[in-house]
């Protein structure tokens, strides 16, 4: 698992790259609740949108996820525990009023980026308020 990349992935240079040639600047792997090592992959700050790109294997996608036979026991707790956590990052920054979109390794990079663009634009529009993040897709969706 050490060797297992988790910065730069295949999915997220192509999500990055369709964010850019809109003319969106972001910042890269931010650290943003207080005392935890947790870190979003994309974030706009001015914004205060949160974009996570998750892979089906790591975060428990329901359709594309599958665990192996060697192991399974272990494979199965530890996938387990990545949802959990996912779901309790998603929820702790929604409470400190970010907006979280959640783009999977298999969304088209292309329309992730006009949804996110979107998003951007709006939340720089209005005041932004706790409790009023609007989320991206929260579980695969099936295809």
């Amino acid at each position: 698992m050490a060797m297992q990349r988790t910065k730069d992935t295949v999915p997220e240079l192509a999500l990055r790259r369709a964010l850019h040639s809109r003319g969106l600047r972001y910042r890269l792997h931010r650290r943003l609740l207080p005392n935890s090592r947790r870190s979003v992959d994309i974030v706009f700050a001015s914004a205060r949108v949160a974009v996570d790109v998750r892979g089906c294997f790591w975060h428990g996608c329901v359709v594309h996820a599958r665990v192996g036979s060697a192991n399974s026991d272990w494979w199965k707790e530890k996938l387990l525990n990545n949802v959990k956590r996912d779901e309790d990052t998603v929820r702790r920054l929604e409470e400190a009023g970010w907006a979280v979109f959640i783009v999977w390794e298999h969304d088209d990079p292309e329309a992730a980026a006009e949804r996110i663009s979107s998003l951007v634009a709006k939340r720089k529009g209005e005041k932004i308020k706790p409790g009023d993040a609007v989320s991206g897709t929260p579980q695969c969706p099936a295809r």
